[in-house]
């Protein structure tokens, strides 16, 4: 299950950063590069004009043992600048320097104005038949396996922000389908704040950092982000989820995805339907608490890519169901009451059940981070017969917007042509020239119709997987800048999702507004969002208000009561353990045997686990250190196990480690490891401890008959930990509020 750095005796840990381990001294001997890491994979090898060419995927990397220029020409020193005598100066004619300074200034390009910070990997969708009755989708027929790149980001923040930020998650996949690439373009949250895409730059000058002085980065908990949401109220359900602890993903593993539209499916016989893509995690909906995602965020802010491209390298597969929800095409694209085209309301799964019709399983990292997960362009009109769009006023300025970005981010119209954005299917466009034109068209007529070229290329029938434009009838009407009145609700479904959490899950909803509205300087932009929040539920409004020191207005508006729903609650199931990391603290005065017992019970459930002891090194002769005193942090684990005598390291000062530093800590415990083991405990993390480490539970104040906490026998803890990880987190700890 685990792939294995070939020098290294532990194939435990992902995270090696090489194939292969480096020797000491530098390297003199010219070889060949070294192949990419097993868990890596790079684009299909096909031509700018789709057609594969059965190369292999290394094809496109860098060959050869030595140095050369762009040109080929191959060099004998790039360590110096060409000079006028060893103290003279740097010559002009110094095509290297120039060369190689050149393409350094220009290694970046614009990032993207949203959704600048993400990560990526390769997979597979395998489609189960079940839609083969609603669209003509080729890669929706049962048994087909098409190859998909996904990326993940955040909305706010700049390329070097954090990855725990309290923030909407992009969800893009790109399907190389043998009908043309398809992008499915969407977010961790179903609706959007925003029903019309003319709004989509005042949305986002709203939660980006403040014009002035650029900050804060990566956060909606600032003046002019609620300032917009407060007057623009049709935000208040979108908020409500990001204010939710669905803002703050424990990984991307463990996060829905959704298509937010409603899309327009077509079948074989020119029938057609109404979808809304869902993507489920196999593993289960799970997220951070808030202290947590805020100290991840200082240690370390690459958590969600690192925990992404671990899992794949450890073998632990992520795996995502897509389902659809169906509805009736009907002429006024209604279903419950509810209106399909706003992008703001969802539509309760207990009234239309999410159907599964494949699986995603994500197998392989990328190579190279700019050439793929920043170059890649998804677009939601990349779209494949059996699939069309529906008149959302939101998706239709998307269906502009999203090509035209690329233009200025990847240099001109061949965009398609980088390697990972290319189809996998032939494509013959008559789309000529421009930046960056990678193909050599043959012909002497791209336009049609011609006869210089024998007519080529020629039109496809309906019958020939042609994509149509579903004919749909537009009823007679004024041209207006209007929104139908079924959009003017704005507050019943995010009642409907507040009221369907439960009790912990609420109060993280509290606690989040009470910290976002306590960041805002006016106090009437607090005041505004506080009579939102009282349209939406009293409880709700008088508790956060409570947290200002403000008092709660009455409701301004009638709000009808809806049904809970309760599948918008990430809390109640079980879940598979696969990839969870679990952090075993032990010593040399552990019983040394019954640790590597314990890695094996930890590995053999497709979990990381990772040992973490006073110092690096190894324990004994067999058991690899990962992490220290110093270098562990709760927020890493999943769950801890403690089987060591938790004594002080010879580090455990305070001018060495600011850590060590717990004036309230027991004498006879490392600091360290006393933070370590309260900040898992009030985080709601499963602990477990064998031998000397009951007494080390006991000693930082953690009773053994607390709920989450297993004490015993090492079998016995590892598999009661294991039992606890299929519920995340172990809320029942604490009484809600």
């Amino acid at each position: 299950m685990f792939s294995k750095n070939t020098s290294d005796p532990d194939p435990l840990v992902p995270g090696a950063p090489a194939p292969q381990a480096p020797e000491l001294a530098e390297p003199t001997e010219p070889r060949d590069p070294l192949p990419p890491k097993p868990d890596q994979d790079g684009p299909e090898t096909v031509t700018a004009t789709g057609v594969a060419t059965g190369a292999p995927k290394s094809s496109t990397s860098q060959s050869g043992k030595f140095l050369t220029t762009a040109q080929g020409a191959r060099l004998r020193d790039t360590d110096h600048s060409l000079k006028a005598g060893p103290r003279g100066p740097v010559l002009l004619q110094d095509h290297h320097l120039r060369e190689k300074i050149t393409h350094f200034d220009h290694e970046r390009i614009p990032e993207r104005v949203v959704h600048a910070r993400g990560a990526a990997a390769h997979g597979v969708f395998t489609a189960n038949g079940a839609a083969e009755g609603v669209t003509q989708a080729g890669f929706l027929a049962k048994g087909v396996e098409t190859p998909v790149f996904v990326r993940f980001s955040t909305v706010l923040g700049s390329r070097g922000s954090a990855d725990t930020v309290r923030d909407t998650r992009g969800f893009s996949t790109k399907f190389y389908t043998a009908e043309g690439n398809y992008d499915l373009v969407g977010n961790n949250i179903p609706v959007f704040f925003i029903q019309d895409a003319i709004k989509f730059p005042d949305v986002i000058h709203a939660g980006k950092p403040h014009p002035d002085r650029e900050i804060p980065q990566a956060q909606s908990a600032h003046d002019t982000f609620w300032d917009f949401v407060s007057l623009h109220t049709e935000a208040q359900h979108h908020t409500m989820w990001n204010m939710s602890d669905r803002g703050i993903p424990r990984s991307y593993r463990t996060m829905e995805g959704f298509g937010v539209h409603t899309f327009r499916l077509i079948n074989a016989a020119g029938q057609t339907t109404l979808v809304k893509f869902h993507w489920k995690p196999r593993q289960g909906v799970h997220s951070l608490v808030w202290e947590e995602a805020q100290i991840i965020n200082g240690m370390d802010p690459d958590f969600h890519r690192r925990d992404l491209a671990d899992a794949i390298e450890a073998g632990a597969f992520p795996q995502w169901d897509l389902g659809i929800q169906v509805f009736p095409d009907t002429e006024d694209e209604m279903f419950e009451g509810i209106d399909l085209l706003d992008p703001t309301k969802l539509v309760p799964e207990e009234l239309a059940p999410v159907q599964v019709i494949g699986t995603m399983t994500l197998n392989a990292n990328v190579t190279n981070y700019f050439a793929e997960t920043e170059q890649v362009a998804f677009h939601p009109g990349h779209l494949v017969p059996g699939i069309d769009v529906t008149n959302d006023p939101l998706l239709q300025g998307r269906l502009f917007s999203y090509i035209d970005t690329q233009l200025t981010r990847l240099g001109g119209p061949n965009f398609s042509q980088i390697p990972i954005n290319r189809p996998h299917a032939p494509v013959n466009d008559m789309l000529r020239d421009g930046f960056h034109q990678s193909a050599d068209h043959s012909g002497v007529a791209p336009y049609q119709p011609n006869s210089l070229d024998g007519g080529c290329p020629f039109m496809a029938g309906a019958d020939m997987s042609a994509f149509i434009d579903v004919p749909v009838e537009v009823p007679a009407a004024r041209k207006v800048r209007e929104n139908p009145a079924t959009f003017d609700d704005h507050y019943s479904q995010a009642r409907m999702f507040f009221r369907s959490l439960t009790p912990v899950e609420q109060d993280h909803v509290v606690q989040a507004y009470t910290f976002e509205l306590g960041k805002c300087y006016e106090e009437n932009i607090r005041l505004r969002q506080l009579q939102s929040l009282a349209n939406i539920d009293k409880r709700l409004a008088d508790d956060v208000a409570a947290g200002l020191g403000l008092t709660a207005p009455e409701p301004a508006v009638a709000v009808a009561d809806t049904d809970p729903s309760p599948a918008l609650s990430q809390l109640g199931g079980s879940w598979p353990v696969a990839g969870r990391v679990v952090g075993v603290v032990a010593d040399e005065a552990s019983d040394l045997a019954s640790v590597s017992e314990v890695l094996a019970a930890i590995h053999a459930e497709g979990m990381v686990p990772l040992v973490i002891a006073p110092h690096g090194g190894k324990l004994g002769a067999e058991i690899t250190v990962q992490r220290t005193y110093l270098t562990a942090r709760s927020t890493e684990f999943d769950a801890v196990i403690v089987a060591a005598s938790g004594a002080a390291a010879p580090d455990a000062a305070d001018s060495l480690d600011a850590k060590a530093g717990n004036p309230g800590g027991h004498p006879s415990l490392d600091p360290r490891v006393t933070l370590l083991l309260a900040e898992a405990f009030r985080h709601a993390k499963a602990l477990g401890a064998w031998g000397d480490g009951g007494s080390v539970l006991a000693a930082a104040g953690i009773p053994a008959e607390t709920a989450g906490v297993v004490v015993g026998g090492a079998t016995e803890v590892a598999s009661g930990v294991t039992a606890l990880l299929a519920n995340h987190r172990v809320w029942e700890r604490f009484p809600t509020a």
